[in-house]
């Protein structure tokens, strides 16, 4: 315990407690040190809550007690895994002083400067440096340039964002392999980065080019519009996969707004329906008549707006009359054709509900001309029989004979099949019953191998959780060694480990002897208190036998009885003290432990303040009562 409490001791002192050079165990700290000792810790390990704790004991007992309270609140705030509370402190006993200041000690951050000096080599120091950088940045979050302060500027930069300035990269899109490698080892095509001459823009080129070439690889399916080519690269992508449809409608509303917009077409119209019908209210008088595909023909082979204005304007105005009656005749042609589709949609529905009907009576009569097969099968079969019968009539006894001779015959014939398959049976059913007994083993022997690998997946689910422990283990032990400090020699600490490891194996040889000694002199006794006990049982039976015809036999007979009882009880009486005074060495022990406890003076302490407390509050009455 001394040597741990020397390198407890210096953890101390490296956090800052006045420790003095005399003190060299912690069975000599005062109430004094104690505090000082816990604030020090506290204002290391938590600065927000070791600040507003002072190190120094206030005279007055009712701060002690609150100061007491307070750093006991705080170590349990910590995780600290005992009871603890204001008597740890005031009245502190070295075993929960120990275990107090070494929980403190463990959480005790490693020094930045020791960690600097110890030698390391550049990568060390430089994932050291990359580290508390980064952790320097993940404490503050990420600002706009223009809002930073100052410090944020160091730590986040403080360049101003380029703009998205692209320029169009020349790629080779040859289809031969051959032309291609000549036409990009040529000296016309400069490389990429090369191509825009401004250095900030390199980015922006790739990635508009990147782009382009995804959107025309996924326009592959949109032939012909090149708008959508063009535009996709700044459409979100749910937009191109969700309304394409619309998006179409919408480039063919504003295509044909603005290509009809002198022949009066209302800017609001925003469905392709009524756009369609306005243009047609407005088209050309050169139309062939009659036509269904009057609009699309229209749509398709345009003029342009400035043709398309000119001739409407040369239009004479007697003839948009014909253009009325040909809307009409159109119309009426459209009304007639719905009519027409209705009453072939009305048929179609009626053939179809006569086709199920008829279906359904298909499947019946097939299923009754099947049920009459059967059953014409069958009244074939009985026909034959019955006309078989019927040839037999006439010579009914001789016939009537030669069937019973068949009826014996094919009887002996089952008999003798009988007899050759019991044959066969017995060697079949032994087989059968010995690979039946091959199965069972082998059932048995597999439920075996099963639980082994069962056994066996157990035991390397238990190895894996204890490697897993282990290595948790380790990270921790490896954590609280970076958090040791680092001037401290490991000579120095090996040699001491060492010695502490041969005194501890000295020990155990010793009491290893000790137990053997014990064990051999255990079984000495117990082979001498059998020796004792068959002596005294044979002497009895010989001198008894005497004692009953000589008196001084008898006499001699008395002295044994009274010799061995003697005796009997000197053992115990031995055995007795044996006890006794092991309970007094543990008792000594004891006395011990609880002198290293302060008892007594923790007690005095506890009556000189409660005479402090009492002095205290009977000043404060006074002062009251003045008041």
């Amino acid at each position: 315990m001394e040597e741990a409490d020397r390198i407890l001791i210096h953890s101390l002192r490296q956090a800052g407690t006045a420790i003095p050079p005399d003190v060299q165990s912690l069975r000599a700290f005062t109430t004094e040190l104690v505090v000082e000792a816990v604030v020090r810790c506290l204002r290391v390990i938590n600065p927000a809550v070791g600040s507003s704790l002072s190190p120094l004991l206030p005279p007055a007992m009712s701060a002690r007690f609150r100061l007491a309270m307070s750093l006991a609140q705080a170590c349990m705030d910590l995780g600290y895994p005992l009871e603890l509370g204001y008597q740890n402190f005031l009245y502190p006993s070295e075993p929960d002083l120990r275990d107090l200041l070494l929980f403190l000690a463990e959480r005790l951050p490693s020094d930045a400067s020791e960690d600097a000096d110890q030698p390391a080599g550049d990568s060390a120091i430089l994932l050291r440096a990359i580290g508390s950088q980064i952790g320097d940045q993940l404490v503050f979050p990420w600002v706009p340039p223009l809002l930073r302060t100052p410090k944020l500027q160091q730590l986040q930069g403080s360049g101003l964002q380029q703009p998205f300035h692209a320029t169009r990269l020349v790629l080779p899109e040859l289809n031969s392999r051959d032309e291609s490698k000549e036409f990009q080892t040529s000296r016309m095509l400069l490389p990429p980065p090369m191509q825009v001459p401004q250095p900030s823009g390199r980015a922006a080129s790739l990635l508009e080019c990147h782009a382009i070439q995804l959107c025309q690889h996924m326009g592959r399916d949109h032939a012909g519009d090149e708008e959508w080519v063009r535009r996709a690269s700044r459409l979100p992508p749910q937009e191109d996969s969700r309304a394409p449809r619309q998006r179409l409608q919408k480039q063919l509303i504003e295509h044909l707004r603005q290509s009809w917009g002198s022949l009066g077409v209302s800017p609001q119209t925003r469905d392709l329906g009524e756009l369609l019908q306005t243009w047609g209210a407005g088209a050309r008088t050169n139309v062939p008549k009659g036509s269904r595909f009057t609009h699309s023909e229209k749509f398709t082979f345009h003029l342009e707006p400035q043709a398309q204005a000119a001739q409407v304007a040369d239009i004479p105005a007697t003839s948009r009359q014909p253009e009325q009656d040909l809307k009409a005749a159109q119309e009426q042609e459209l009304e007639s054709l719905r009519e027409h589709l209705e009453g072939v949609k009305q048929n179609i529905e009626e053939i179809e509900a006569n086709m199920k009907t008829l279906g359904i009576s298909l499947v019946q009569v097939e299923t009754e001309c099947r049920q009459s097969e059967l059953s014409m099968v069958e009244r074939e079969q009985a026909l034959r029989l019955k006309s078989r019968a019927v040839e037999l009539l006439p010579d009914g006894a001789a016939n009537l004979a030669k069937l019973q001779l068949v009826v014996e015959s094919s009887a002996q014939r089952v008999i003798h099949l009988a007899g050759q398959w019991e044959k066969h049976r017995v060697p079949l059913l032994a087989e059968y019953r010995h690979l039946r007994k091959l199965r069972d083993c082998r059932e048995l022997e597999s439920s075996r191998r099963l639980a082994e690998i069962q056994e066996l997946h157990q035991s390397v689910r238990a190895a894996v959780e204890e490697a897993r422990r282990k290595e948790e283990v380790y990270k921790q032990l490896v954590s609280e060694l970076e958090t040791l400090p680092r001037d401290v020699s490991r000579l120095a600490y090996t040699q001491r480990i060492l010695e502490i490891v041969g005194n501890i194996r000295k020990q155990k040889e010793e009491i290893t002897k000790i137990l053997s000694d014990t064990k051999e002199l255990q079984k000495e006794i117990n082979s001498l208190s059998g020796k004792l006990d068959r002596t005294f049982a044979v002497t009895d039976e010989l001198v008894f036998k005497d004692a009953k015809k000589d008196d001084a036999v008898r006499k001699a007979y008395k002295y044994l009885a009274a010799l061995h009882e003697n005796c009997s009880q000197l053992i115990q009486t031995i055995e007795d003290t044996g006890t006794i005074m092991r309970e007094v060495r543990d008792l000594e022990e004891q006395i011990e432990t609880e002198m290293g406890k302060k008892t007594l003076s923790n007690l005095e302490k506890i009556c000189e303040d409660y005479r402090a407390l009492r002095q205290e509050n009977a000043s404060l009455l006074g002062r009251v009562r003045e008041a």
